[in-house]
């Protein structure tokens, strides 16, 4: 630890000459936002957070139909029935042999 406060984490620029080389900025590497106001960048905050829930929710969606055959009707001829337990790499109790 560097000391610093709590929740304050350098920029890629910084990062760069702290720990580890990195080619780019990563959260925005051709420098595509930097010119956008700040309204364009809340809208787009808003649509990437909307993007991950409705990614969150296919992502169940597939879960629960592999689990219960016909609890997706939309996915009854894409997904494949599964038998074992789909939170088992979750749990506390998995272990890889």
């Amino acid at each position: 630890m560097r000391g610093g406060k709590p929740g304050d984490y350098p920029t890629f620029d910084e990062f760069r000459t702290l720990v580890h080389p990195v080619p780019f900025n990563l959260f925005d590497p051709f420098g595509f936002s930097k010119n956008r106001s700040e309204e364009a960048k809340a809208k787009g905050l808003v649509a990437e957070v909307n993007n991950g829930r409705l990614a969150m929710i296919g992502i169940f969606g597939f879960l629960s139909a592999d689990k219960v055959e016909g609890s997706v009707p939309l996915l009854k001829d894409i997904a494949i029935p599964y038998d074992g337990d789909v939170m088992a790499p979750f749990a506390s109790n998995f272990h890889v042999f």
